[in-house]
């Protein structure tokens, strides 16, 4: 659950004697070729929303934020309409539109999105013959209402604090040397971990 996930996360970030270095290999960064989580990467995500979601690392932190609160929704159908522009059969448009439909917007939508009944109903509308652009309003409104609110929080939670400070929270000093550099690996692969 997300109060479980946020409980963990935070022992996570605030256990001292411990660290693992470890990072997985499998993931590749959309904005670097390593596998380190630079300071100057982090920093990037407080410019901009775009910035934070369009990196792995980004995306997983403010996912684990909005769990925190409740609210992943939002994120989840940001991404499921970032998915869904890529479909190449034009025969899987109508079922995968549907299900996001059914899934984030519809009003028995199991995580119902925050639309306004003008971008609801004209969604609606598109629904009748899905194209890859159907989602773009709602998208468009679910972006702007994470910009405005969520994402100025997330900015001074500890989900982004931690990771940004170059303190090496989350790590012991006697297993962490004190840089900016495996402060932010040890906190990004918690992120990880947890995401």
């Amino acid at each position: 659950s997300a109060k479980d996930m946020k409980h963990r996360l935070g022992f996570l970030l605030q256990k001292s004697d411990s660290c693992d270095y470890s990072s997985s290999q499998g993931k590749k960064e959309k904005t670097s070729s390593s596998q380190r989580l630079s300071q100057e990467e982090v920093r990037k995500w407080a410019d901009s929303l775009e910035n934070l979601i369009h990196h792995d690392r980004g995306l997983a932190a403010f996912r684990a934020f909005l769990k925190s609160e409740y609210s992943e929704e939002n994120i989840e159908f940001w991404v499921s309409c970032e998915e869904y522009k890529k479909t190449k059969s034009p025969a899987k448009l109508s079922p995968k539109a549907k299900k996001i439909y059914d899934e984030f917007i519809s009003v028995q939508a199991t995580k119902e999105v925050n639309l306004d009944s003008c971008t609801r109903e004209k969604t609606s509308h598109n629904m009748l013959e899905p194209t890859l652009s159907c989602f773009d309003e709602a998208q468009r409104k679910i972006f702007t209402l994470m910009e405005k609110d969520s994402y100025r929080r997330f900015l001074k939670s500890p989900y982004y604090l931690d990771l940004v400070s170059p303190s090496g929270a989350g790590c012991g000093p006697e297993n962490c040397k004190r840089n900016h550099t495996h402060s932010l690996d040890c906190n990004s692969n918690i992120i990880s971990q947890c995401a």
